[in-house]
Formats: C-alpha cells, sequence, structure tokens
C-alpha cells in the first residue's frame, strides 16, 4: 500500500483548505503502522483515504498495485467490503447496541457472504481479541475495554487484507490500551492484516513497531523501535526529527556529503571529525 503525492482539500466556511498536502507513504503487507500528530494534523483524513471512503483531490493511492482513485463506486463498495475493516473512534460508532458481541460480528460480516465470501466463524473472531467470554452478553455489561475489543473484532470479522482503525484506545484506561494493542498485534500475527492506526498519544505510538508523523498535512518524521527517521519527499525534501532541530536550527546552513558510502548532514562550518552530533545518514550507492 502507497501514496504519492497524496492531496486533500475539502471547502470550510467558503475557503479550501488542505488536509493532506503531498503526502509520501508506504505500508509493507503485513505491516503494523501507526498515524502519530495532534488532531488536524491528516492523519484521520488520511486514513479515510486508504479506505476508500474519500477520493483524493490530487495524487494517488494505491493498494495491491491498483489506484483507488480510478476505480468507479460499484468497485470501491466491493473494496470496502472485501478487502478494507474499519474501527471508528469511541466503540459505540462500531456497534449495535442491542446487538450482543457475537450478534454484531455476524452481523458485520453479511456483506462480505452476500458476495459469495466465506468468512470465519464468529467465536473464532471473538476468541482471537480476546472477548469470547462475553458473547452473548448485552453491549451495557460489557466494560470499556470489552467494548473496544468488540468494535476490533467487528472490524474484522472478514478477516480483511487491511485493518483500519481510529484512535482505538483515546477512551480507555492504561491497562484496557494495552489489552487492546495487544489484540491489535494479536490479529496481525495470526491472519497477517496489514494494520494502521491513527493516534494522537506518543506513548501508544511507541509501543507500534513503526510510527509515522504527520504534520500540516504532512509526513514529518518516522520512528522504528525506539529510533527516529527522516523521510525524503518526492521533491528531495527531508524533514528532520524534532530532536535534530534542537541542533539544526532552521536557516542553518548544511552541508550534504557522501563519506564512506553513506550520506552525512553538518551545520557547514564543523568538520565530520570535529562534529559533536551523531550525523544523520543515508546510504549512498
Amino acid at each position: 500500500m502507497s501514496t504519492r503525492g497524496l492531496v486533500h482539500i475539502y471547502r470550510s466556511e467558503g475557503h479550501d483548505v488542505a488536509a493532506l498536502s503531498g503526502v509520501d507513504l508506504r505500508v509493507a503487507a503485513g505491516e503494523i503502522v501507526g498515524l502519530l500528530g495532534p488532531s488536524g494534523a491528516g492523519k484521520s483524513t488520511l486514513l479515510t483515504l486508504f479506505g476508500g471512503l474519500l477520493r483524493p483531490s490530487a495524487g494517488a493511492v494505491q493498494v495491491d498495485g491498483v489506484d483507488l482513485g480510478s476505480l468507479d463506486d460499484a468497485a470501491l463498495d466491493e473494496y470496502r467490503s472485501t478487502q478494507v475493516g474499519m474501527v471508528l473512534q469511541g466503540a459505540g460508532r462500531n456497534l449495535l447496541p442491542y446487538l450482543t458481541p457475537r450478534q454484531n460480528v455476524e452481523f458485520a460480516g453479511q456483506s462480505a457472504v452476500a458476495r459469495g465470501r466465506q468468512v470465519p466463524d464468529s467465536e473464532e473472531v471473538l476468541e482471537l481479541v480476546g472477548v469470547r467470554s462475553a458473547a452473548d452478553l448485552p453491549l451495557g455489561r460489557l466494560t470499556p475495554g470489552q467494548r473496544q475489543l468488540t468494535a476490533l473484532a467487528v472490524g474484522v470479522a472478514t478477516y480483511p487484507g487491511l485493518l483500519l482503525a481510529d484512535e482505538p484506545t483515546s477512551q480507555l484506561d492504561h491497562e484496557s490500551r494495552d489489552t487492546v494493542l495487544a489484540a491489535i498485534a494479536q490479529v496481525n500475527a495470526t491472519v497477517g492484516t496489514t494494520v494502521v492506526v491513527v493516534t494522537h498519544d506518543p506513548e501508544v505510538a511507541s509501543r507500534l513497531p513503526r510510527t509515522v508523523t504527520i504534520r500540516d498535512g504532512r509526513v514529518g518524521g518516522e520512528g522504528r523501535l525506539g529510533e527516529e527517521y527522516a523521510v525524503v519527499s518526492a521533491d528531495g525534501s527531508l524533514a528532520l526529527p524534532p530532536a535534530a532541530l534542537q541542533d539544526l536550527e532552521p536557516g542553518t546552513l548544511v552541508r550534504v556529503h557522501p563519506v564512506n558510502g553513506w550520506w552525512t548532514i553538518l551545520p557547514a562550518d564543523v568538520e565530520i571529525e570535529d562534529s559533536p552530533l551523531p550525523p544523520y545518514r543515508g546510504r549512498h550507492e
């Protein structure tokens, strides 16, 4: 799954507002990726574009080599029904309140069944996310954590190739948050589902294998296993991590120089051997 030069513009009070401004991003099959950023950064807009719920104003969204923007409405509906699972922010938005967890999961699979797809047994799905013991309870008797796990079960009721989760832990205590994140990891490991999680919480992001920071509608940086990465945009621009900007203030003249097969970025007046900073490097062939 990838985006290239992705732009999305919407109208607000008579003005054009750019929610996304040239996003370039790649997500490998079977990966878990967090989208981290403040409210209004464009995270949820990017999620809905991945889900085929919006069409981009410019640029492309590709899933399995197919440009979603080139699909007609019927093909997009097929994509959403058979390939994508979504968990909206707030467990209640994903659930029918008069149904049990089991019935909610069964209902979520009906569209795929109508299209001739086989779907897993509801009990199997509930077991996968860790809420099987509450399968037949009224939703009102579930804890907030159990309701969120049920929402997750609904999102993966068809074992989709792609799961999109918008702030799935924002209304939970720490223990329930960790349980939900563990359930997402379990779905990924068992089914192989690619997962994209939107969050504004750095602590949640730190628990995900890969985090992409969205700032002002652009990819601002990445983190993997506690390290920070910068992303090279299509125009060659490089958004350095915030920690790097403490040493390289805006307007700083830097040297970009190949050293021993790697690109090194340093202030122009600092020699490599004298630098107090670990250089930011990229492979140079």
